[in-house]
């Protein structure tokens, strides 16, 4: 099982600690960082947060760098390290847009892109932007599909409720085909559902392994619908606010989780550093 971390970026972290901290976090085997997506918050918000007990999102959240300039960034300064967002909020995107930027970075890192996806959650941000909150599920199915066919080879033509592309090209293609993989998250149904329809693989996220168990029967069933099985996907897996020790690590492999994405931050390189060693222990004891 592969260990990889949530990292939050925003204008509070100095460039060159994003830098150090990839390459400390590659140097120490660490297999990827996923970087999270919104690009405006509000003082107030009626919009319930899915991950926490009283619905607000924790701590201070006043700004996120952009997620495909901070991979590109990472990528810049790093080798092997997986680069994922963690997530995209695609029906919020241009998809042509998207799926250049997902090329792009693909490219310049030299194949190393995991293009994790949802719908979001956050109705301000969808009406700020003039995108219809209630149609976010159906948006993403389509913008998915006009951007994998964006990145086939040769001319592309797509037609689709909102997205009509004439015969074009999009270049650079992605470095990995027939493109990078696409990691849906969510844990509802029809997050599920997607990842059997669209997915290369599923990000469930702040799941115990307990409930985790819980959602596989659900995510198999709709393979099997789909004629696939979880031999088809990556199983990935974020703990969030949960424990992650020796016990739960031993439960997640258990399941066949094939990467853990831990949250894990630090105000020092040095800190940064043990908390990676406490982790990569308990995931190797």
């Amino acid at each position: 099982m592969n260990i990889g971390l949530a990292m939050g970026f925003s204008q509070h972290t100095p460039p060159d600690f994003i830098r150090e901290t990839a390459q400390l976090v590659e140097d120490k085997g660490i297999y990827g960082i996923w970087v999270p997506e919104h690009v405006m918050f509000f003082p107030e918000y009626a919009s319930t947060y899915p991950y926490s007990d009283n619905g607000r999102i924790p701590g201070d959240p006043v700004g996120l760098l952009d997620p495909f300039t901070t991979m590109t960034y990472i990528a810049a300064h790093t080798r092997r390290l997986r680069l994922g967002t963690g997530i995209c909020l695609v029906p919020q995107r241009q998809p042509v847009y998207t799926a250049k930027m997902v090329a792009d970075v693909d490219y310049l890192s030299a194949g190393r892109v995991d293009f994790g996806i949802g719908v979001g959650w956050l109705k301000e941000e969808f009406d700020n932007l003039g995108v219809d909150f209630a149609q976010r599920g159906r948006l993403c199915d389509e913008y998915l599909d006009a951007m994998t066919a964006l990145w086939s080879a040769g001319v592309t033509q797509f037609e689709g409720p909102t997205v009509q592309l004439s015969p074009c090209h999009l270049n650079p293609k992605p470095v990995q085909t027939p493109h990078p993989p696409i990691i849906v998250g969510g844990e509802s149904k029809a997050a599920l559902k997607r990842v059997a329809q669209r997915g290369q693989g599923w990000y469930g996220f702040d799941l115990t392994p307990e409930m985790l168990e819980a959602k596989l029967p659900v995510l198999e069933a709709e393979l099997a619908a789909a004629g696939r099985s979880l031999d088809d996907i990556q199983l990935i897996v974020s703990p969030n606010r949960h424990p992650v020790n020796q016990q739960t690590i031993t439960g997640y492999r258990a399941l066949g989780v094939q990467q853990l994405v831990v949250p894990l931050g630090a105000s020092s390189l040095d800190k940064l550093a043990v908390k990676i060693d406490v982790l990569l222990e308990n995931a190797l004891g």
